[in-house]
């Protein structure tokens, strides 16, 4: 099972030019052509209407009644136009709330609040109704050709021209007077047919690195589940039929941990000068559950099933749930102190994360709860089963009331076989059957205690770790590339536009696109 080793030759599709297509971009100028008028003369600049709760809700009718919700769900989906709403209105509520339809093709975008910094817009696709929390710009049919207005907005910063005031807004005096760059609807026309040229193969080279990322994905996934199930070192074992048995080491670890403890308790016994009579006492010792197998799949040879009482390391509070909320509230924080790891530094996998903090006394007190490298954190409630490895020279701090935190005895086990293991779908099948609540998923320290485990020898884990590291590293260089070329993909699109509208971007008839073609072909 193997992937390539150098995933970047199918990620430099995005070369300035190169790819495309067969031409770069245009560089005769065609300026002479451009009138740079006030956007008031080209478009009328209307604003939105209030939408009592009353009417909202309506999930059909003549009319759509679109939101800045409903701008941000098109944006996010690629979508330019506006055609389903969530909300409709007929004719008649449109007139009690004196609300005017505008009409397909008008460009519409946030104009108050947060939502102008996300600089998204849309073109109404059928005549509809807009809230009070958008401008709409409606192209003036003999001016302007909805889809270049389109385009020439996707220039503007609207964080730029919004006042900067404690609720950021866009008015009508900051845009009327912005520089449209116009030329004849002809020529608009035939600028907006090059720029979807232009963008189609942006679209398509972006496209092939999105699914280089999910092949890749789904790749990762493969291995995991090979690993788990032995079959990623199927041969390995065949190779190596000598090394010592997962079931082995267990057993002499479990011995040795028994012997420690009767070794403490005689100790503690002559101490205080009670010597036992007999071997009653060492009843007392509490052996971690065995796993019963009989239900459980069949492993591959060497391999034995366990659970988390039997890999965790010989000390108290190896595994630990976190304490009661009582225990940690809010008021307890502190500017710096011990830090408070929960959920968000697991599910962002980065333990620098966060800035919550208690004082030393607090610390003592919950000291129970503390964590060091090596242990593995697991999340509890919502997201769950999310696992973090606390690596080398983290902060000293506890865990909150939705995490637990596992120390494994790393003789036995390596912590990121036990992520991989967590992570396949046969867990996550456990815990969806264990986990419900009343409104959200909940895992706690009985259901993972349940959870079996199947433990490779150390040798093998070795090689199914090696593995692991080959292919986070080609993840992390096709992430890399994939971040620089999704950024040469955007610098892109702004090149094209600016070009567009500075008389840079000039359009040829196909016949001649394709004697040019065949030319540098």
């Amino acid at each position: 099972m193997k992937v390539s080793e150098k995933p970047a030759s199918y990620i430099n599709t995005l070369d300035t030019g190169r790819n495309m297509g067969c031409e770069r971009l245009p560089h005769e100028t065609d300026k002479k052509l451009i009138k740079f008028l006030p956007l008031e003369n080209v478009v009328e600049i209307v604003s939105g209407f209030g939408f009592p709760k009353a009417l909202q809700g309506k999930t059909d009718g003549e009319l759509p009644f679109f939101k800045v919700g409903d701008i941000s769900l098109a944006w996010n989906n690629g979508q330019r136009g506006l055609t389903k709403a969530q909300h409709y209105l007929d004719q008649e509520e449109a007139l009690s709330i004196k609300a005017r339809p505008y009409p397909k093709g008008t460009v519409v975008f946030a104009k108050i609040g947060e939502a102008i910094k996300l600089n998204r817009r849309a073109i109404l696709g059928q005549p509809a109704i807009v809230d009070n929390n958008v401008m709409g710009l409606i192209p003036k049919e003999d001016m302007a050709n909805a889809d270049y207005l389109f385009y020439w907005t996707l220039t503007l910063r609207l964080g730029d021209i919004s006042q900067a005031t404690t609720v950021p807004s866009v008015r009508k005096s900051d845009v009327k007077q912005l520089p449209f760059p116009w030329v004849p609807l002809e020529q608009q026309k035939r600028i907006v047919a090059e720029i979807e040229k232009q963008f189609s193969r942006l679209d398509e080279a972006v496209a092939n690195l999105k699914r280089v990322k999910a092949n890749l994905k789904r790749y990762k996934a493969a291995v995991l589940k090979a690993a788990v199930e032995g079959k990623l070192t199927e041969e390995w074992r065949k190779q190596h039929p000598d090394v010592e048995s997962a079931s082995k080491l267990l057993k002499r670890i479990l011995v040795e941990r028994r012997q420690k403890w009767e070794e403490a308790e005689l100790a503690k016994m002559k101490a205080k000068g009670k010597l036992p009579k007999d071997d009653k006492w060492k009843k007392k010792y509490k052996e971690p559950p065995k796993v019963d197998a009989s239900n459980l799949p069949d492993l591959p040879t060497g391999w034995v099933w366990t659970n988390f009482e039997q890999l965790a390391e010989d000390i108290p509070n190896a595994l630990k749930a976190g304490p009661f909320g009582s225990a940690l509230k809010k008021s307890f924080y502190v500017p710096k102190g011990y830090k408070i790891y929960g959920q968000e530094q697991v599910i962002r996998d980065d333990p620098s994360y966060g800035d919550y903090y208690i004082n030393e006394a607090r610390y003592k007190q919950l000291e129970s709860c503390a964590v060091k490298s090596g242990d593995m954190l697991v999340s509890l409630v919502g997201t769950i089963g999310r696992i973090l490895v606390l690596p080398e020279d983290i902060e000293p701090g506890i865990i909150n009331p939705r995490l637990v935190k596992m120390s494994l005895d790393f003789r036995i086990v390596d912590p990121i076989f036990i992520r991989a293991y967590i992570q396949s779908p046969y867990v996550k099948y456990l815990f969806a059957i264990a986990s419900h609540g009343g409104t959200m998923d909940i895992l706690n320290m009985t259901i993972l205690k349940g959870i079996p485990i199947p433990l490779p020898p150390s040798e093998e884990q070795k090689m199914i770790l090696d593995e692991f590291d080959r292919v986070a590293t080609i993840e992390a260089e096709l992430e890399k590339a994939s971040s620089t070329n999704l950024l040469r993909a955007e610098r892109l699109r702004q090149s094209i536009l600016s070009k567009a509208f500075s008389g840079e971007l000039t359009v040829e008839d196909e016949k001649g696109m394709e004697n040019k073609c065949q030319t540098r072909q």
